[in-house]
């Protein structure tokens, strides 16, 4: 059975982008990258582009939003989670759907859906409504990450996932970087309501390329045909399946406190401008990106140079989000000249793990059961998306600053390492029992 990948020709534009990353990663690329395969990476980055400025554009809207609208901190709260009560919700049922069905045709949906809340979003006139329209957005996004696993699965072998999800960790930081920086920049001259009106119509221009350039062809080179999928049920028996997912909790946890709640911390309690938060905010996820890059990258390279997946992983990946807790406790009682520079190695720490995450449990799963582990793993690390922003705008409510948040977050970051460390098993593919019928049951 051919077990390459079959695509068309790239088009002129991400054949630009494959020469770009041959020039930066030639040893990557030359271990295997076609640059159709360097095709579809970019697409995907511009995928979760969009996908993490969509999500986040409402934190960056709050400062405005807020007085506008008359919203308290604690209704301002449950607006930046209720993304995350569907969002966490739907992973389950998107895992299995991306192993069921054609995941290239599950992603365009699902993008297709959040695009349109997002465009909405900007016509929104009250709490209600926007709640609303935040749980839609939930809903269509939950299919991207179980897809981007899903993907990265079949067509990856083991020693260019670092790279290629870093990719994906590049897209993650950048989206939020770029609404930040230029949407923050954008709201405050234009106004907020144009802005989500804009950015959700233009997104689903990326529809077009991916119909024509989606992924197609079998598995990767070293990937074992199964003609069972485990279920839900066997993949949660596992203590691995279980340290991933408390894993991923507590490093979405960092996530989105800075995602949702930053931009009003800049803004309300060090009394930066719109311009200035944006500009603070856009390089600590410029940097961000780069450091994902940089670090899956060199996990490849050391697992090609004879380490073991289980310590490079695990490693970046415990590593990463200690020193995140770190600095995100020093960043809110150092002064506003240092905390910058603390906040931006908070984000670069968070990035350096979060380039390996997924590659663990990709790894981990195989391409056949990747969808419904990544589900499942993307349903328990999203509760903090619900938990997080309004345990966040209670406590502001409560104490009227933000030392107990910053506090929270690096905690709960410190027990996301100890189970990188402890509760995660060796890094390598599960031996699934025979089961039910590839499909038949979640």
């Amino acid at each position: 059975m051919d077990r390459t990948l079959k695509t068309d020709r790239a088009p002129p534009l991400l054949e630009w982008a494959a020469l770009a990353m041959t020039s930066v990663f030639p040893a990557t690329i030359r271990k295997g990258l076609s640059p159709a395969l360097i095709g579809v990476l970019v697409l995907l980055f511009f995928s979760v582009f969009i996908n993490y400025v969509d999500r986040g554009n409402l934190s960056i809207a709050a400062p405005l939003l807020k007085d506008e609208l008359g919203l308290s901190a604690s209704q301002l709260g449950i607006l930046l989670s209720s993304f995350f009560w569907t969002y966490a919700t739907f992973q389950i049922i998107s895992g299995w759907l991306v192993d069921r069905f054609n995941v290239n045709w599950v992603l365009a949906a699902g993008f297709v859906i959040w695009s349109f809340a997002t465009a909405a979003t900007g016509l929104a006139r009250g709490f209600m409504v926007l709640l609303m329209i935040r749980l839609i957005l939930g809903i269509g996004e939950s299919v991207a990450i179980p897809s981007y696993s899903k993907i990265l699965a079949r067509h990856f072998p083991e020693d260019q996932r670092g790279f290629a999800n870093s990719v994906i960790a590049a897209g993650l930081v950048c989206g939020p970087g770029f609404g930040m920086f230029v949407g923050g920049t954008l709201m405050a001259r234009f106004g907020w309501r144009p802005f989500f009106v804009v950015l959700g119509l233009v997104s689903l221009l990326w529809v077009v390329p991916w119909c024509r350039w989606m992924p197609r062809g079998q598995k990767a080179p070293e990937a074992v045909p199964v003609t069972v999928v485990p279920s839900i049920a066997a993949i949660l028996q596992l203590r691995s399946a279980w340290g991933t997912c408390a894993g991923l909790f507590c490093g979405n946890y960092v996530n989105y406190f800075m995602i949702t709640w930053l931009p009003y911390y800049l803004v309300r309690e060090r009394h930066f401008s719109m311009d200035k938060m944006a500009g603070v905010a856009g390089v600590s996820y410029l940097v961000g990106a780069i450091t994902a890059t940089t670090c899956g990258w060199l996990s490849d390279r050391w697992i090609d140079a004879g380490a073991t997946p289980t310590h490079v992983r695990k490693t970046f990946a415990s590593a990463g989000i200690a020193s995140a807790a770190l600095f995100l406790i020093a960043c809110v009682v150092a002064p506003p000249t240092v905390s910058i520079g603390l906040l931006i190695l908070a984000m670069a720490s968070f990035s350096a793990s979060s380039s390996n995450v997924w590659a663990i449990t990709q790894t981990l799963a195989g391409p056949d059961a990747a969808g419904r582990w990544s589900g499942v793993q993307n349903f328990v690390g999203n509760l903090s998306g619900i938990v997080g922003p309004a345990l966040t705008g209670f406590v502001v409510d409560r104490t009227g600053q933000f030392f107990w948040p910053f506090a929270i977050a690096a905690g709960v970051a410190l027990m996301g390492a100890l189970s990188w460390i402890f509760v995660v098993g060796p890094i390598e593919p599960v031996e699934w029992e025979p089961g039910p019928a590839v499909g038949s049951s979640l």
